[in-house]
Formats: structure tokens, sequence, C-alpha cells
């Protein structure tokens, strides 16, 4: 039986990976799920120097899935490649690193670090407030994502993958824009926006008032993205987007993702993204298909 994928030249054992920001940098997990085992470990988010993050609370349950509102706090770069590179390199695992910025010289300068560390690819995190533009998320507008890619890619040594917003109007705009800007590959969706307010307190439940909306209730809608987008470029795609089970990863093969990443779900079973992966050697075994690539893509 074949498993394996390949995103941008680089060979997964398997389709299956975690989503950024919920894992850590892997080491919190390491005790629950055997890291071997998966496609690849995809980091929290890394930036040039250490930020703090939002104030609290941060985190809210909502119905089917979660709101945060984190900020994107991480130890900056200098730590990241201290600590956390050489704990993921014991595994035998691909290693994604996702990197945020405020401006195109943050992420340039985060991916120009990375450019000698033994990493596999870069995922590049554009729902982050571009500050130059007055904080509107690089990832909303095409030009912006188009320009962002195309920085980015000047100075990258390792294939890129960047991460689509689900907050436009139409994500193949935004999905052919980092095309055009030379990606390597494409990951989505990121985070809904939502609110939520606290009826008790009369105030909103989380201290930024608006959060990522994430779980299960947002599955439905990230498929459709998926399979539009693998429709509208010649990219592989790492799918995501409320998936908690073998089912919704191979929904997302089907709509034509390459690979899957599993986020929220870690949070309430630890051990989520091995289950998948058997669930998936199981449903290929009862089915009788000998190579993955039978599934991707074969909703058409």
């Amino acid at each position: 039986m074949n498993t394996t994928v390949n995103i941008a030249g680089v060979e997964l054992k398997n389709p299956v990976m975690t989503a950024s920001g919920t894992f850590g940098s892997g080491a919190e997990y390491s005790e629950f799920v055997d890291l071997n085992k998966l496609g690849a470990v995809v980091t929290k988010g890394v930036a040039n120097v250490p930020w703090p993050g939002n104030p609290t609370p941060r985190i809210a349950e909502t119905y089917g899935g979660m709101m945060n509102a984190v900020g994107l706090q991480n130890p900056g770069i200098d730590l990241f490649v201290k600590r956390d590179i050489p704990f993921l390199k014991q595994y035998d695992t691909k290693i994604i690193v996702n990197v945020c910025g405020k401006s195109a010289e943050d992420y340039c300068e985060v991916v120009e670090r990375l450019g000698d560390e033994p990493v596999d690819l870069l995922e590049i995190n554009i729902s982050c407030p571009n500050v130059k533009e007055g904080g509107i998320a690089f990832g909303q507008n095409p030009k912006a994502v188009e320009a962002i890619t195309r920085s980015v890619k000047k100075v990258a040594k390792q294939p890129v993958i960047m991460k689509l917003s689900p907050n436009v109007t139409d994500i193949t705009e935004t999905a052919k824009a980092a095309e055009a800007g030379g990606a390597d590959a494409l990951s989505l969706i990121n985070t809904l926006t939502g609110m939520k307010i606290d009826v008790n307190r009369r105030t909103f439940a989380l201290a930024n008032k608006t959060g990522g909306v994430s779980g299960p209730a947002i599955k439905p809608i990230a498929v459709r993205m998926v399979y539009q987008t693998a429709l509208a470029v010649k990219l592989p795609i790492i799918g995501m987007g409320g998936i908690a089970s073998a089912e919704d990863a191979l929904e997302f093969l089907m709509a034509g993702a390459s690979a899957v990443a599993v986020g929220t779900a870690n949070f309430h079973n630890p051990a989520v993204t091995e289950e998948i992966v058997e669930g998936i050697e199981q449903y290929m075994t009862a089915n009788q298909i000998s190579d993955i690539h039978e599934l991707i893509g074969c909703v058409r």
C-alpha cells in the first residue's frame, strides 16, 4: 500500500500533518503521539522577534469548535532554531516551519534565517496584519499575496507553501495570486473571523473582540474552498479546517488536497493525528485501494 505524497519535491510518508498553532513544535504532544508516524509536523508561527500575543481571555468555546485570538505569541526565531528544530530532528518526520510577520521584511528575515537550517518546507502565514497597509491581512488582497509570495521566494532556500485566508470573497483569486508569485504549494483554510459575546458579563468573550473560528463547524466551507482551489491552480494543496477523523481527511483528499493538516481536534484528542493515519490505511485496505493517489482529486 502506497501512502506517500509529494509536496513541492518533498516526499511525505503519508498525507497527515499537524496544523500550525495547535501542536506547538511537537514537544508537548510527543508523549501522546508517535511523531515518527506523521507525514510532517507543522510548527507554531515563528517571527523574527518574540511576540507577546494578545491580552487574555483569548480562547473561547463555540458550537462545533472554538475561537482563538492568541495573536501568534511565539518565542522568536533565535530560540526556535536553538530549541525546537533539534527536538524535531530526533524524529523521522518532515519539518514544516510556519512563518509570520508584520511586514515583507519581517517574513524575509525569518525565511533567510531558516535557509541553512534542516527544515523541509516553509509555510507562510499571510493572515497576519500588514502594519504598513493599515493592519489589513496580507492574504486578503490578491496583489499583496502575489507581492509577499514573490519577496519570500527570492530569499527562500526551501519550497514555499502559502497559507490562504478564507476571509475573502473568492479564494481562487488569492490562490492564483500566490501561484503567480511563485508559490510551490498552498495550504487552506486558515481560521474564519468570528465573534462571541458573553451575555452574562455583557461583554466580548475574547479581549480582542474578534477571533479565528476553527473546528468541525467550518469543515464544509473548507472542503468547498479546497475543491475550488484545486480546480483553479496547478499547485499541490494541503487541506485543513475541522478535520477530526479519517473520514474528514478523506473528504479533503477527494476534493483535491494532496495532504491534510489537523488542528483543533488535537486539543480534545491528542492522539487524533495517529488515529487518522491508521484510519486512512484501513479505508484503503477495505476498499482495495493500493495507492493514495487513486483518492486524491477523485471527485470532480
